[in-house]
């Protein structure tokens, strides 16, 4: 990485505009609207009639997931993957498709009566092999003398049908007609009052799926020729993917806690930009290019975030034991607050030992951005964007948009913070 200086910083400036300040999200809000309005810059010619104009709108709605993150508990996991939690690179016991990793870490239980609950499928139990499942419980091989064997993707139909579609429910409650019946494929009978299953996967994050599940979105978006959709989730994607770019956001050390650096993330991807975005750095990152295969593009983006994390936890950790003490935390006035935040001198000496990764990262956004949204539109069959510039949001979506505005206020976050 090369600790580049924009000679382009008041061309930069006069395209972007004034920015805010770094509050309570992923990239600090300043970070994610610099991301999406630069993004726009890296389009064709014939995307501008609907990116160029309403740059505005891209830019401001960048920081929506961050703020829907106040409004329900469902939002928080879509911005983050704990990818550690799972093992170690290149994570390969964790599968790609959405639908087999919810499978895989998602457990099955039936109660036969009050307090005898058994657990059927889950990932220590059943070896999840390329086409078959080999179910491998010590209470079933105590019923049969050899590891009952079911074909995957017969369990993929059960999965589709009965659990997937209860994604979003609190409880996910199986009917045991249709669990018996799975069942008596593998030549096993159960008795079965009631039936449930438990999702151990998504409370470590899901971002890398949703990525691939928003590029399907944009270009049914294009295919509608729908530019209030196309805009608005145009919008959103660019916070997810550039989230995707943040290596605290791949992990379970999040904040620095278990590491004893508590504050790491505001500090890597909203502190470091807040200093020095404006002034240092350069986004001018050229064109974007097709994304031929959206879902490696997606987790290589996740995987090389990843790779860049003990680099992040260990040069602060040097940096904290070396720098003079008194000369790490500074005080600043921020609407009418005086908050404690770590001092500029501080901050640009962990900027110079990462060797340019904080905008490095930020230019890989950028230009990632602009290539989703570009693929999406090609996918879609290039429709003609000069024909759908203009929208006019609902009283209805005026109305979501003020209740999410009014639960961020308050500031109580639905699910963890990063």
């Amino acid at each position: 990485m090369k600790n580049k200086r924009s000679f382009l910083g008041i061309l930069f400036l006069l395209l972007i505009g004034v920015g805010g300040l770094a509050t309570k999200s992923d990239w600090g809000f300043f970070g994610h609207r610099r991301i999406n309005r630069m993004a726009v810059f890296t389009l064709p010619p014939d995307m501008m009639p609907v990116y160029k104009k309403n740059i505005d709108f891209l830019t401001d709605h960048a920081v929506d997931p961050d703020k829907r993150r106040y409004a329900t508990k469902h939002e928080a996991v879509r911005h983050y993957i704990d990818i550690d939690h799972w093992g170690t690179a290149p994570f390969n016991n964790v599968p790609r498709d959405w639908t087999e990793v919810l499978m895989k870490f998602t457990d099955v239980y039936i109660s036969r009566k009050p307090g005898d609950t058994l657990r059927i499928m889950g990932d220590d139990i059943v070896d999840f092999g390329k086409i078959d499942l080999v179910l491998k419980s010590p209470r079933v091989l105590k019923r049969t003398n050899e590891n009952p064997v079911v074909n995957k993707k017969v369990y993929q139909q059960f999965f589709r049908d009965y659990i997937l579609p209860q994604y979003y429910e609190d409880d996910w409650v199986l009917d045991c007609e249709a669990v018996k019946a799975f069942f008596a494929e593998t030549g096993l009978k159960y008795n079965c009052a009631s039936a449930f299953a438990k999702d151990r996967f998504s409370e470590y994050g899901i971002l890398p799926y949703h990525l691939i599940a928003m590029q399907r979105r944009l270009t049914k978006a294009f295919e509608d020729q729908d530019v209030k959709k196309i805009l608005r989730i145009s919008a959103e994607f660019g916070h997810y993917i550039g989230d995707a770019h943040v290596p605290l956001h791949t992990t379970e050390n999040y904040n620095g806690q278990m590491t004893n650096q508590v504050g790491i993330h505001g500090f890597w991807e909203s502190r470091i930009p807040e200093l020095f975005a404006d002034q240092d750095w350069d986004y001018f990152v050229g064109k974007s290019t097709y994304i031929s295969d959206p879902k490696e593009y997606y987790w290589d983006i996740v995987l090389t975030s990843h790779s860049y994390l003990d680099s992040v936890l260990l040069i602060e950790k040097n940096l904290s034991e070396t720098f003079p003490e008194d000369k790490q935390y500074c005080y600043d006035e921020r609407l009418q607050r005086t908050i404690r935040t770590q001092c500029k001198e501080y901050a640009a000496e962990y900027n110079r030992r990462m060797d340019g990764m904080v905008e490095d990262r930020m230019q890989a956004s950028i230009l990632a951005i602009g290539s989703a949204w570009f693929t999406a539109w090609v996918d879609a069959g290039q429709p003609n964007l000069r024909k759908m510039t203009d929208f006019e949001l609902t009283e209805a979506e005026r109305k979501q948009q003020r209740e999410e505005e009014l639960l961020f206020q308050r500031g109580e976050i639905k699910g963890r913070e990063h």
